[in-house]
């Protein structure tokens, strides 16, 4: 397999492809396919280090080792033992496999993964020579994807999801992920050049990535990647990507993020996990009602995850929360809201149809991202 050919998957939340693939656009690459729940695109080792480092939106970085049809146990073996794994894996490496299986003849993903696991094994002893592999070595994490009779067979370069930027070690109760928290400030279009609002910000995760965003900081500069260890990519190549990112930081824009929620311990932790992303000093922390939240004239946006009724408070003090925001958002005249929520009734209480609605998954939760552009 020429490592300047190797077939990328980004799996991504429903309702966020389009944003995944313009990332990877602005990236260098061109995408080849962009289907639900996940974009594909051509690249190299580099690629796979720019993606985990920069993507503000995928969910992880995968390489594509191959493609068939099984229905049977013996074609799913073949299949995977005619993969080249040893361009990948050396024979010290650890290569652990899990999937999934849906509508397929081969519906037992435990068995599935004994015969892909078998498989893999039969390929790199014919090529190693040896038949007890140790595993002490880099992690290779082998995933499988039985659809249809179709199996897909990947190596993931990612290792914890690209969620986990290093910011966060705990949060509130039902904490928004921070890919999610990205998509909506940009479904806003904001660039940091207004002021930008979350009445209800938790652990912080939307201002943090608002503040990241403006400042373009690059979302995977405080972790690490599983293939930083592996021998065919390497570290130097991973500190090179950083570099880059640090040097592409822009402190000349002056942000005005204001964030604030009405609980001071969520409050206190927000400004602890800012501290940790390195954007404290950009945003605004306050403790307050978020029907109370101050008001600004200028052109801003409110970007907010308040309770659904489900995970935090009930249903009808939920619906009456919809009421007070409903009402004080209509003050802020020249702010758009963008209010994400799996309520069916919000806009019934909120006072008012949204101008534009976008399908979105918090987690498996089909949520919508109610849009109000003034």
């Amino acid at each position: 397999m020429a490592v300047n050919r190797l077939q990328l998957c980004v799996p991504t939340f429903f309702g966020t492809e389009a944003i995944v693939a313009h990332e990877i656009r602005s990236l260098g690459y061109e995408t080849s396919e962009v289907t639900d729940g996940k974009v594909t695109f051509e690249g190299d080792f580099e690629a796979i280090a720019l993606a985990n480092v920069n993507l503000r939106c995928g969910e992880r970085v995968l390489i594509k080792m191959g493609q068939f049809t099984a229905k049977t146990f013996d074609e799913l073996f073949e299949g995977v033992r005619a993969i080249a794994w040893e361009d990948f894996i050396q024979a010290d490496c650890a290569f652990p496999v899990k999937g999934n299986s849906l509508k397929s003849v081969l519906s037992s993903v435990p068995a599935c993964t004994s015969i892909v696991k078998g498989a893999i094994v039969k390929r790199l002893s014919q090529k190693y020579g040896i038949e007890h592999f140790e595993e002490t070595g880099p992690m290779m994490r082998v995933q499988f994807s039985l659809m249809r009779d179709t199996v897909t067979i990947y190596l993931d370069t990612t290792g914890e999801p690209l969620y986990k930027r290093g910011y966060r070690e705990k949060g509130v109760m039902a904490p928004l992920r921070e890919t999610l928290a990205f998509s909506m400030v940009d479904i806003t279009r904001w660039r940091g050049d207004r002021p930008f609002c979350d009445p209800f910000c938790g652990s912080g995760t939307i201002p943090i990535e608002a503040a990241l965003y403006a400042k373009k900081i690059a979302p995977g500069l405080r972790r690490t990647f599983v293939s930083e260890k592996w021998r065919i990519i390497g570290k130097e190549l991973y500190t090179d990507i950083r570099e880059e990112a640090v040097s592409n930081i822009d402190n000349s824009i002056e942000t005005r993020i204001f964030a604030s929620d009405i609980d001071p311990s969520a409050v206190a932790l927000a400004r602890l996990n800012a501290k940790k992303a390195g954007v404290d000093k950009f945003i605004s922390f306050s403790v307050c009602d978020a029907a109370k939240a101050p008001l600004f004239e200028e052109k801003g946006v409110i970007v907010c995850n308040p309770p659904y009724g489900e995970r935090l408070m009930d249903r009808t003090s939920c619906e009456a929360l919809y009421r007070k925001i409903g009402r004080h958002f209509s003050n802020f005249s020249n702010a758009g809201k963008y209010i994400l929520t799996s309520h069916d009734g919000f806009e019934e209480h909120y006072g008012r149809s949204a101008d534009k609605k976008r399908k979105l998954y918090n987690g498996m939760l089909k949520c919508y991202l109610y849009q109000y552009f003034k």
